[in-house]
Order: C-alpha cells, then sequence, then structure tokens
C-alpha cells in the first residue's frame, strides 16, 4: 500500500490542450458559445490594472485545471476587447465591474459572479456548473466506487480508488477519509494514520476526517477488549451492574461488526445509570455514531433509542 501514499503526492496533470485559453472577439463564438455546446465554460473578464483580477485568475486556473477537462476556461481582457464586451453588455450580459466570471452551457448564459472569490467558493461554483451540465466533479465517481467498494468488503480495491480521488482533489474530505478507513479495513492502522496527518488544516475539522479518526481510535479499544471479551461475558452473567465489563464488551462487540449489540450495551448502561463514568457509556455511544457514519442504519437506530431515553 505504499504505492497509495506516495501517488497522492504526485503533481495534477495540467489537462488537455486548450483547456484554458485567451479569447478575443474572434474566437468568441467558437471558442465559448460553440464549445459550450460540449462542455461548460467559464468566461473570466479581466484587466491588467484590477487588483483583485490578479487574485482570481490564478484560482479559477487552478481549480479548472483539477478539473480533469470537464470545464474550460476563457480569459478575456475587456481593456483589448472593448467591442466585444459593448456587444455582451447590449445582450445583457451583467458586466458592472471585473473580475466577473460567466459561465455558458449549451450556448447560454448559465450562472455568473462577480468578485474575488476564495478558491472554496470557486470550486462550489464549479461543482454546481458541472451539475447543472450533469457532469460529476473530480474524484466523485471514484469516491462512490471507493464506498460502495469498502461496503462490499474490498477494502483493497475502495484503496485505490481513494487514493486516485485524492490525487485527483486534495480537498475532498470524503476522499481522504475513506483512504484512512479502507487502510483501517486492511488492518494497516499505520497507514491510515499517516494519511490522516496529511489531511489538509482546512479540513481537518470535516465530519467524514473526524469519523474516521474516531473509527482508528476504537480499533485499539477494540483488540483490547476483544482479547478480554470471554472474561467479560462472564462478569456480566455475575453482576449486570458492572458497568465497566459492559462498556468494555461494547467495544469488543464493534469491533468485531456487532454495531446494534455494541450500542445495545452501550444503551443498557444510559438506561441503568446515565451517570455512571461521567455520562461515560453516552460519549463513547457518540464516539460509535461519528465511527460509523451519521447515516448508517446502525447509527440512526441507536440515535433514536437515545433520544427516547434522554427525554423520557
Amino acid at each position: 500500500m505504499n504505492s497509495l501514499l506516495s501517488s497522492m503526492n504526485d503533481p495534477i496533470p495540467a489537462g488537455d490542450a486548450g483547456v484554458i485559453i485567451d479569447g478575443t472577439q474572434a474566437n468568441f463564438m467558437a471558442e465559448v458559445v460553440e464549445a459550450s455546446r460540449e462542455l461548460p465554460v467559464l468566461v473570466d473578464f479581466w484587466a491588467t490594472w484590477c487588483g483583485p483580477c490578479k487574485t482570481l485568475t490564478p484560482t479559477l486556473e487552478k481549480v479548472v485545471r483539477a478539473q480533469g477537462g470537464r470545464v474550460k476556461l476563457v480569459k478575456i481582457d475587456i481593456d483589448q476587447n472593448r467591442e466585444l464586451v459593448a456587444q455582451l453588455t447590449r445582450m445583457g450580459l451583467p458586466m458592472q465591474s471585473v473580475p466577473t466570471v460567466v459561465a455558458f452551457w449549451q450556448g447560454q448564459l448559465a450562472d455568473t459572479f462577480s468578485g474575488a472569490l476564495p478558491e472554496s467558493e470557486v470550486k462550489r461554483f464549479i461543482e454546481a456548473l458541472l451539475k447543472h451540465a450533469g457532469s460529476s466533479a473530480p474524484g466523485a465517481d471514484l469516491i462512490a466506487e471507493g464506498k460502495a467498494l469498502l461496503e462490499q468488503g474490498q477494502a483493497e480495491a475502495a484503496a485505490q480508488c481513494f487514493a486516485a480521488a485524492v490525487q485527483q482533489d486534495r480537498e475532498k474530505a470524503e476522499a481522504w477519509g475513506g483512504l484512512a478507513r479502507a487502510l483501517i479495513a486492511l488492518g494497516d492502522e499505520e497507514q491510515a494514520e499517516e494519511v490522516l496527518a496529511e489531511v489538509p488544516a482546512a479540513l481537518a475539522e470535516h465530519a467524514e476526517i473526524a469519523g474516521a479518526k474516531s473509527a482508528l481510535a476504537l480499533v485499539a479499544e477494540g483488540r483490547k477488549a476483544q482479547a478480554a471479551r470471554s472474561g467479560l461475558e462472564s462478569r456480566l452473567a455475575a453482576d449486570p451492574d458492572d458497568f465497566q465489563a459492559r462498556y468494555e464488551l461494547a467495544t469488543a462487540l464493534n469491533a468485531s461488526g456487532a454495531r446494534e449489540e455494541a450500542a445495545e450495551a452501550l444503551l443498557e448502561i444510559v438506561r441503568r445509570n446515565r451517570a455512571w463514568n461521567d455520562d461515560g457509556a453516552r460519549l463513547q455511544l457518540l464516539k460509535f455514531f461519528e465511527a460509523w457514519g451519521f447515516d448508517d442504519e446502525a447509527t440512526m437506530a441507536a440515535r433514536r433509542k437515545l433520544s427516547a431515553l434522554l427525554f423520557r
């Protein structure tokens, strides 16, 4: 699996020739209007004297290159193309200020924004445009395939998909979290930890990353608890109020994949004595939810039961 980690740091390919070009009145119809019948086209109206343009244009170029040819960028210097800008303005194109970015799809204006948006907002704008055009953002198909493979127990193939998605777009928390979970499923906790250490700082608090970290932390706890499982069951048979034994058994059950049983063990502690260990059973249950994913069936079922207990 070492090749997975090294490949994530390879440069993202610049994409096909013609993905980023300079636009003029002479090529506007061909490179924008006609080209938009095949793929979405962004037109960046800018000027040399415009400070925000110097920030936005490199961001647009970076994000467009990361799309792997799914979208095209045409840059138009408004001072060098005054007649074109005047014609477009008369046609109703919003050109009150620069920078202005106009998206075209199927020969028509699809969306627009003005000002130097941060990279995250530019990505959202392009992802919405691609969705409108019926195309997936880079990495989306790989992430979906990786999740399906992981659910089917094909962790190695899933890891390959998630690693490829990270290589395409390092700002996808789902790809990082999925790769870490796949490595955990393969028993490679050390590399899972390395992957999580490489997650961009902006994604550190994302639910996908937090969930993967919780899953990793629970592996070590579960291994220790599984070794003592028979003893824990004996302790509970002798004393149903041995909450520590029930708590550790829940961790062992989770490690073996018995999510419903693990949740029920912790819920039973809450039923009997919610205050035990400073509300430790509920907090551990929340950690399970985070590790399983908040849309997991076991999470949703246990969350309903927990709510019923807390608000009865």
